[in-house]
């Protein structure tokens, strides 16, 4: 079972340019780990592994833009260290996005609609089982999520809605996630993803 106190403390960036990068930020340190809030690309240097918050995919697209962010995030998935968008970061993770106005970082073989459940006071939770993750279901929290519509490979499924809806998918140390886990207070699935690391040059 993977748990935090199983991984080895971690220096971990969060993409703090909008959205909720609070919220991991305190989780990780709850677990043991190094959090940074990353607001320039010359911070993403030394980090072992990334996330890239819930928030609004185009403001966060703009700002990735704009801060010269978009080629040292690229960089940063192909490193091989572990990178993981939640919710609006994964929509800026996937190749294919629909009504996304200007790139994304486009790192992985997924294709996702944005806002697929409707508006924030159409929100809910699920119980999941996550590929990867042992125990109980994962109580997950969807607000405003997005859908993943598509997994190509290298990038495969790993967790569903009962009626078989994709909501999260791993692309080698990628990991993408239409919910919030950083708003409940089970940490496994951020253990999870700090294991998930692969030496530069591994096939994706």
């Amino acid at each position: 079972m993977t748990s935090s106190a199983s991984i080895a403390t971690k220096t971990v960036g969060v993409l703090a340019l909008q959205g909720d990068f609070r919220e991991h930020r305190e989780m990780l340190e709850a677990m043991g780990h190094r959090a940074r809030e990353i607001r320039k690309p010359a911070e993403l240097d030394g980090l072992d592994a990334l996330i890239i918050p819930g928030g609004e995919s185009t403001t966060i697209a703009r700002l990735i833009l704009s801060n010269g962010f978009l080629e040292p995030l690229r960089d940063f998935c192909r490193s091989g260290r572990p990178t993981w968008g939640t919710c609006a970061g994964a929509i800026l993770l996937a190749r294919q996005v629909d009504r996304l106005d200007r790139p994304g970082i486009e790192a992985m073989n997924i294709a996702v609609r944005r806002n697929a459940f409707g508006r924030q006071l159409e929100s809910f939770e699920a119980d999941l089982a996550i590929e990867g993750l042992d125990g109980p279901p994962f109580r997950a929290i969807f607000i405003r999520a997005p859908l993943i519509e598509r997994v190509d490979p290298p990038a495969r499924a790993i967790a569903r809605l009962d009626d078989g809806t994709i909501v999260a998918a791993r692309q080698g140390n990628l990991l993408a996630t239409a919910f919030h886990p950083e708003l409940t207070s089970d940490t496994r699935l951020h253990a999870f993803f700090l294991t998930i690391g692969e030496p530069p040059g591994s096939p994706k």
